[in-house]
Order: structure tokens, then sequence, then C-alpha cells
């Protein structure tokens, strides 16, 4: 008996090449994710914080006037708040990835023009080309977080963020002060951007893109005005919006007011702009840190009310101060870090608030939110600080009425809410 044959086997084909998968960049960890976001957050602070006690070098150095000095900072905001606008709706529609990438391309070009510049007018020029792109990190940030997380886990990253952030305006004043006292204004933006530079090869190697291509949004006017028209016509969306932009305004007064109130009121140099920023930096680093351990514990109402509490309690402290005493060490500036430390804890919740409206395009939704913030910001320091910054009450007049209409919105928006239960975001 023979053998049985072994069975027919096909010819052995070429084996083919496989092709090279696409390279997929992991998601880093929650703190690695966190510290990324705010090395692109800090692009803002450190554009306006860092160059404040500069101003009168500037104005000697340019040969400008104090208050063509003053609009270079109005320019950064109108051109920041214009295009914030827009960071959101790219993102939805080509990815948060290059986005990110393409602003910071841009932010450089601005920033190397600014300590090129050698007149006002070119600085004008150069600070807009830094305000157009420095928001795409902030906005495209809050995306990446939402595209990632749901709720707490959400809100503790975005905490997270807050509190690496706070780095930066505890820091870019001093150090601007610093490079002014041993050096020259130029160098403040030779130093930003080497930071830029820095930045784009960390996010380039380890940014992730977050939004696939399946989940991305036309851009086109028709889609595009659908989406903006949703939004703004929201009354929900103004109010948990204008929230964070209210209370952020009762902080920005004084930071925009600082160049003039505290040189005048309360004899500080150009180094010693930490008297004003440290307090306020420490304070929101305690409430990030406090709204990261609670998140997820407490509702968003009762965590946004006592946010308020604290808010509204510096605010009117802040006032009766000045109502009965004259400017001074510490007491001036101690009521800030429990302002700040109340704006820390509202500001996750608001800002999630206000993103759940329409989760199908929170990009979009998150450059509004911050357009929101940066116009009423632009407005504060181009006519709000400049009216009210030669009097330390008037300033705390101007913080209580911010801090007051932002309790208004938030009282609004939840009785809004119960009139109307279908409404999202509650």
């Amino acid at each position: 008996m023979f053998p049985s044959p072994p069975p027919d086997l096909p010819p052995d084909p070429v084996t083919p090449v496989p092709l090279a998968p696409v390279k997929r960049r992991a998601v880093p960890g929650m703190v690695g994710l966190a510290t990324l976001l705010a090395g692109l957050s800090m692009l803002g602070p450190f554009s306006i914080d860092a160059y404040l006690p500069a101003f009168p070098n500037i104005q000697a150095s340019l040969g400008a006037t104090p208050i063509e000095v003053q609009q270079t900072l109005t320019a950064y905001m109108l051109a920041f708040a214009g295009m914030v606008l827009w960071h959101g709706a790219l993102a939805d529609a080509f990815g948060r990835r290059n986005v990110v990438l393409c602003a910071l391309v841009v932010f450089a070009i601005g920033t190397f023009g600014c300590a090129a510049s050698h007149s006002v007018h070119y600085l004008w020029i150069f600070r807009i080309m830094q305000g157009v792109s420095a928001g795409a990190g902030v906005v495209v940030g809050r995306a990446i977080i939402r595209d990632l997380y749901d709720d707490a886990p959400a809100a503790r990253l975005l905490s997270l963020v807050t509190m690496i952030f706070t780095i930066a305006p505890a820091i870019a004043p001093i150090l601007g002060g610093w490079i002014v006292k041993y050096a020259d204004w130029r160098t403040i933006f030779l130093v930003l951007l080497a930071y830029s530079v820095i930045l784009f090869v960390y996010c380039y190697r380890r940014l992730p893109e977050t939004l696939p291509l399946e989940k991305r949004q036309p851009f086109n006017p028709r889609y595009l005005w659908q989406n903006y028209s949703a939004i703004f016509s929201s009354p929900l969306f103004h109010m948990k919006a204008g929230i964070v932009a209210l209370n952020f305004a009762g902080l920005f007064l004084y930071i925009a007011a600082a160049p003039v109130a505290l040189p005048l009121h309360l004899r500080l140099g150009p180094d010693q702009f930490g008297w004003l920023f440290i307090p306020s930096v420490a304070g929101i680093f305690l409430g990030a840190l406090t709204a990261n351990r609670i998140a997820g514990k407490m509702s968003f109402a009762r965590q946004i009310g006592i946010g308020f509490g604290f808010l509204l309690t510096a605010a009117c402290a802040n006032l009766l101060y000045h109502s009965v005493f004259t400017a001074a060490l510490p007491w001036s500036v101690a009521p800030m870090f429990f302002y700040t430390f109340g704006m820390a804890l509202i500001a996750p919740g608001a800002t999630l608030l206000a993103l759940d409206l329409f989760p199908h395009i929170r990009g979009t939704v998150a450059s509004c939110q911050s357009f929101a913030v940066t116009l009423l910001g632009a407005l504060v320091a181009g006519v709000i600080a400049p009216f009210l910054s030669h009097s330390m009450l008037w300033l705390a007049m101007g913080q209580v009425g911010f801090a007051l209409c932002a309790l208004g919105l938030w009282v609004s928006s939840r009785l809004y809410h119960r009139r109307r239960p279908a409404a999202l975001g509650a």
C-alpha cells in the first residue's frame, strides 16, 4: 500500500511587502497631557504679563506716547478675540494637532518681529500676529480634554491644566522686570521666541490627534453660519460663557491697570510687580487644586456656589478697605488671593457646562467661549482699566461690578434651566 500523497498546496506566492501602518501618537497620561496643554495656554499670559513692566522702556526706546504703548496690548487683545472665534472651527474641520502646530509657527514669526520692531507701529503689527495665534492652545486644549474625558475626569484634567498654567502669570511679570532691569525690553520677546520654538518641537513629537477623520465637520460658510448662529442665539451659552468672562475681567482689570496703578499708588518698581501677581496666581493654583480634589464629589452647581462665596467676599472686602483707608501693602493686594481662589473654583464647571451645550461642535463652542473672555478683556485693557487705574477705590468698585454681574448670570442660568427642563448643560 502506497502512502497517500501530500495534499496539493497552492504555489508559493511572492510575499507582499506589508504597508507601514499609519503612526499614531499615543495619548500621554493625564499629567503629561496637562503639562502639554498648559504649556500651550501659557503663551497668552507670557505675551501679556511679561512685557507690562517694560512699558516705560518701550516708550523711551521707540519714541512713543504712553497711550501708543498701551495700545500694543489692546491690539493684541483685539486680534486674539477676533481669531479665537475661528480656532475651534478650524480644529473641528482640520484636526486639533494641525491647528496647534500652524499657530505656533505664526506666533514665533510674530514674536521675532516684536523683538526687531523699530517703531511702535511695527510693534502693533507684530503684536497682532501674536494675538491671532496665541489663542489656539487655549481653545483647542479645551476641545482635546472633552474629546478624551467626560464629566469628573474632564474637570480634574481642566483644573490640573489650570494649576500648571498658573506658573506663567506668576513668573512672567517678575521675569520681565528682571530682564528690563538687566538687559533690554527686546530680550523679553527673544526669550518668548525661544519658548515658542521649544513648544513647537515638543508638540510635534508628543501632541496626539484626538479628533478622527469621521468626526470632523465641514468647513464651509453655510455650515459655519449654522453653527455660530446656534451658539450665539443660545441664552444658556451667553449666561455660562459670561460667568467665566466677567470673573476673569475682575482680575484682568488689575493686570491691565498694573503699569499705572502699581507705581502710582503702591510705589512699586518694574521688578516688584510680583506683589500683585503672586497672591493672584497663588489663589488660582490653590483654587484649581481644590477643584481637582472635589471633582465628582459634588455637583457643579454647588462648587460654583462656593466659588462665588469666596469671590464676592474678597471683592467686597477690597472695596470696603479702600473706602476707608489709603492704598498700602499688603492690604491692597491680599484680597486678590481669595478672589482668584473663588474664580478657579467656578471656572471648570462653568466651562464644561458651556461646552456640553453643543457636544458635536465643542471646538467651535470653545472658540466662542474664549471670544467672550478675550473681547471683554480687550474692552477692559483699552477702556475700563485706563479710566479706573488712577484710583484703587475705583478699581475695587469695578471688580465688585464684574463679580455681581457674573453672579447675576449664574442665577439667571439656573432659573432659565428650571423653566426649560429640556435645555442641555444644567
